[in-house]
């Protein structure tokens, strides 16, 4: 048993997924890596199907996690913006894994995925 930050884990896949875990984290990072620096209104318009809630939990707890860092660009109106951070960025393997290999799937279900790729702002 792998105890950290008050949570026991099962083995490093178990932490892996105790950061990474869940259907929004990994598209959120993975939607940082490839645009870079996004307000909170780009990274919810780009997730259709998110709630409010549920995206500020999610960035809430990979700020905590040190995979994303948020930067305040103005206090009235209240602007941010959501960043990578180096420790995020080393996830980069992962998400284009995820990506080649969702591709490679599709490509074998004849699915044209390019053709829908106006869906990605």
């Amino acid at each position: 048993m792998i105890e950290l930050n008050n949570r026991k884990y099962t083995c490093p896949v178990d932490v892996t997924l105790g950061l990474i875990g869940g259907k929004w984290k990994i598209l959120i990072l993975s939607h940082l890596h490839q645009f870079g620096d996004r307000s909170f209104s780009q990274i919810r318009d780009n997730l259709p199907g998110v709630s409010e809630k549920m995206l500020i939990q999610q960035l809430k707890e990979m700020c905590v996690s040190n995979l994303v860092e948020k930067k305040i660009l103005s206090a009235k109106p209240y602007r941010v913006e959501y960043f990578l951070t180096d420790f995020g960025r080393t996830l980069r393997p992962l998400y284009e894994f995820m990506s080649k290999w969702g591709i490679d799937y599709l490509k074998q279900n004849n699915i044209d995925y390019l053709k829908d790729q106006h869906l990605y702002k």
